[in-house]
């Protein structure tokens, strides 16, 4: 009872996923975002169950790791919003029904799961967060699939909301001819998420 609203206030704040997912609602549509999604809760399902077996508290000993996670995926966010800052007038990446020329499968997929295990503070709330949950007299097994289920319901439920969101304001922003408008707060949002994996 404590840790699902514990967790849901942590997931629904804006982060770097949730502003990932509300820039692509805008740019591509929730249905295409959901490649994302995936990866996003791939990775948030490792650091998890990371965390509740140890291992996070050595990776956050060794920030190099992070550094090369971090420094991949910011430079694409950044190509990203750069592409959208430069676009004039017109979407700069397809709308969901574009055909071939949206955004690969699998680099929605990618973007998704290094954006999420490439945040040291991710790390650090799960190691805070989930052992006080965790009885060390029962079988760690059966409680971390428990544990892990709500977290990914709870993520994918916020991830949901902000895509959602983003895609509303796309179609609002359209309507009123400011296609560049939008174009240039997705690629500030996704510049934003770049700084943030750079400097986070």
């Amino acid at each position: 009872m404590v840790f699902i609203p514990t967790f849901f206030f942590v997931s629904i704040t804006p982060g770097m996923c949730m502003t990932l997912a509300l820039s692509l609602g805008m740019t591509i549509g929730v249905r295409r975002s959901l490649w994302m999604m995936l990866g996003e809760l791939v990775g948030v399902g490792v650091v998890a169950c990371l965390a509740v077996i140890g291992v996070a508290a050595i990776m956050l000993q060794y920030p190099l790791l992070f550094q090369l996670l971090k420094y991949a995926g910011g430079l694409y966010l950044a190509w990203l919003g750069i592409q959208l800052w430069r676009s004039k007038g017109k979407l700069a990446l397809s709308p969901v029904d574009a055909g071939p020329r949206h955004i690969p499968i699998k680099t929605l997929i990618s973007q998704g799961f290094i954006t999420a295990i490439a945040n040291p503070k991710g790390w650090a709330f799960f190691v805070a967060l989930l052992p006080p949950f965790i009885d060390p007299n029962a079988p760690l097994f059966g409680q971390l699939a428990v544990l892990v289920s709500m977290i990914l319901v709870l993520e994918f439920s916020c991830l949901l909301l902000y895509a959602s969101g983003g895609r509303t304001l796309s179609r609002v922003l359209q309507q009123k001819n400011k296609v560049q408008l939008m174009n240039r707060i997705a690629g500030t949002l996704m510049l934003g998420v770049a700084l943030w994996l750079a400097l986070g």
